[in-house]
């Protein structure tokens, strides 16, 4: 949805934009094509791989960092309001690509599932070291898996005889207990809440909602592209209350206090772009503008 996401933001050329999750550099190099010579953008990745492909602009800077820490980052620079921020969750293609970084449920590779390869905590340190009744916490919160108990039960009793190390040693392991017309399906939902919980994806979503209010101007827009549930959720809620538990506060008039208000509707890919790319079939776009 890069023509969507871009349409979103409503760019002024001479403003200054952040993407929050530069990955491969498409949306990054489409939105400077948008920007004239006084425009800036400043792009977020905490993955190594992304740095080797950093855009060639003077009006461009890629930040090794987590979009946890904007507000940080930006003053750095010198910047303390943007006219927009743009936030692609998920797992880049390279990571998914990489059997090496062990995000993929079909390919060999070590249990790390690290966004920031420099981080000390795994995967294998989930799947090794959690408790069992840890692990179905992650599996029913994060993976939304109803057959949570049974799935860390099972991995509990196989890592006593030997310890779990890649990816495909634990898709080996829970073979024989899922059915096989939702294997993928549940496979993947695995995966994600194991993924989730290492890199803490939900809390750094949080934070980065929370710094967006402040960092955006009057007028200025956040687009935030979702890949599954509980990511869209914390976005749909945070742009409908300006929090993620409760009701917005109202004055005495009975005015709800909103930092945010949506623009226009629940995006989703094309037929055409879900054929193109199969992995943006579970993409949302959310569109807020500041006020």
């Amino acid at each position: 949805m890069l023509e969507e996401a871009i349409q979103g933001l409503k760019i002024d050329p001479d403003g200054v934009y952040v993407d929050v999750t530069y990955g491969g550099g498409g949306h990054s190099t489409v939105l400077l094509q948008n920007l004239s010579d006084r425009g800036r953008l400043i792009a977020f990745d905490q993955d190594a791989a992304a740095h080797e492909n950093s855009i060639s602009d003077e009006r461009f800077q890629l930040i090794d960092g987590n979009f946890s820490h904007l507000k940080r980052h930006l003053k750095f620079c010198g910047i303390t309001k943007v006219n927009g921020i743009l936030a692609d969750f998920g797992v880049s293609s390279h990571q998914f690509d990489s059997g090496s970084r062990g995000f993929s449920t079909r390919l060999e590779g070590p249990l790390d599932m690290r966004m920031n390869n420099q981080a000390g905590f795994t995967a294998r340190e989930v799947i090794n070291g959690y408790s069992a009744e840890e692990l179905q916490q992650i599996f029913k919160d994060y993976g939304e898996l109803r057959i949570a108990r049974k799935l860390a039960n099972h991995i509990v009793k196989a890592r006593e005889e030997n310890p779990i190390e890649t990816t495909q040693e634990l898709v080996r392991l829970l073979t024989p207990i899922l059915p096989k017309y939702v294997f993928n399906k549940i496979i993947a939902q695995v995966f994600q809440a194991i993924r989730i919980e290492v890199n803490a994806e939900l809390e750094v979503i949080k934070s980065f909602l929370e710094q967006s209010v402040d960092l955006l101007k009057i007028g200025g827009r956040l687009v935030c592209i979702s890949y599954h549930s509980l990511e869209d959720r914390l976005v749909k809620v945070f742009i409908r209350e300006g929090k993620f538990v409760g009701k917005a506060e109202s004055d005495l008039y009975g005015n709800r206090n909103l930092p945010l208000k949506k623009v226009g509707n629940l995006q989703i890919p094309s037929d055409e772009e879900i054929k193109e790319n199969s992995r943006a079939r579970s993409g949302k776009l959310r569109i807020a503008e500041r006020i």
